[in-house]
């Protein structure tokens, strides 16, 4: 893998800690026979933005359910990317999203900027109810976005607004997946949860959502929409590790149907903003024991599928 960081910069422990864990995640996806890792949920955005996220964690902001959340890497963009690159993750994706009217159309802006630059980044976009949603949303599908980010606990907004309709079957019949937090972890909002969402589905069933945290901590409600709605799927991010599991742990009992739908469970890490290394992603789901053949489709298969790559 290439490595992009500039020679003259002086090796540092953190330097170390990453490489060792790159060795790790390689070693991880080669036992697999894979040629590397498909990580659907990352976060890239305007530095100021990414900033403000961070600012919010350290002050423990209700959202994150009042957790020490401490950010584990905080490198800046070009660093965090050659990090993944390190990591053996061949392409990943710029979560962006907005919480308030008029900033969407903006991030995309910068997200049609970030993809030209960042070539193994899947051209990311978002949305919010509002007026002209639709217009700068096929301005963005036609930008050549290839994935959208819905955040319904930060922006707040019911995603069955009437406001939404309209994009939502333009992303619907374009079949753009659309990487959506709407389950009510780690903080409940006024509209999370699996029933706003499912009311989004009655009307667009084929619209290829894609369940954040596969919905934390309703995992068996959103387990139940995917098994009716053959374009919904689940992405993996913070599920099973041992953060998540001390205070929203996944129910045992709901296994055997999380291994039913493994062709279309995707892999996620919420990269950067996680409190822990990013290969405690990749052993949480090694730890459910649900076979190789799941691991390979949820690492890398699956998203090499959905997304054509």
């Amino acid at each position: 893998m290439d490595d992009h960081r500039t020679a003259a910069a002086a090796p540092t422990d953190s330097d170390a800690s990453t490489s060792a864990e790159a060795g790790e995640i390689r070693r991880f996806w080669r036992r697999l026979g894979l040629p590397g890792l498909v990580d659907v949920h990352t976060h890239f955005m305007p530095e100021r933005v990414l900033h403000k996220v961070w600012e919010y964690f350290d002050a423990l902001g209700p959202m994150t359910g009042g957790l020490e959340w401490p950010i584990m890497y905080r490198e800046e963009e070009a660093e965090r990317a050659d990090i993944l690159r390190e990591f053996g993750v061949r392409a990943f994706t710029a979560m962006v999203y907005p919480h308030k009217p008029g900033m969407a159309r903006w991030l995309n802006g910068w997200a049609v900027d970030f993809a030209r630059r960042t070539p193994d980044c899947l051209h990311t976009a978002t949305l919010y109810p509002e007026p002209g949603v639709e217009a700068y949303v096929r301005e963005a599908v036609e930008a050549g976005a290839r994935v959208f980010k819905a955040h319904v606990q930060v922006g707040a907004y019911d995603p069955a607004d009437e406001l939404l309709q309209p994009a939502w079957g333009l992303l619907a019949e374009a079949q753009i997946p659309v990487v959506i937090h709407c389950g009510s972890g780690p903080a409940p909002g006024k509209h999370t949860g699996p029933e706003p969402i499912a009311r989004v589905l009655a009307r667009h069933p084929r619209l290829r959502l894609v369940v954040a945290h596969l919905g934390m901590p309703e995992y068996e409600e959103f387990l139940g929409l995917a098994e009716r709605y053959g374009e919904v799927r689940l992405d993996t991010t913070m599920a099973f590790t041992d953060f998540s599991e001390g205070f929203m742990p996944f129910p045992r009992r709901a296994l055997p149907r999380l291994a039913g739908l493994g062709d279309r469970i995707l892999l996620g890490s919420d990269f950067p903003n996680i409190p822990y290394p990013y290969v405690e992603q990749l052993h949480a789901l090694e730890r459910l024991d649900l076979g190789e053949e799941w691991l390979r489709g949820v690492c890398h298969d699956n998203s090499v599928g959905l997304f054509g790559l």
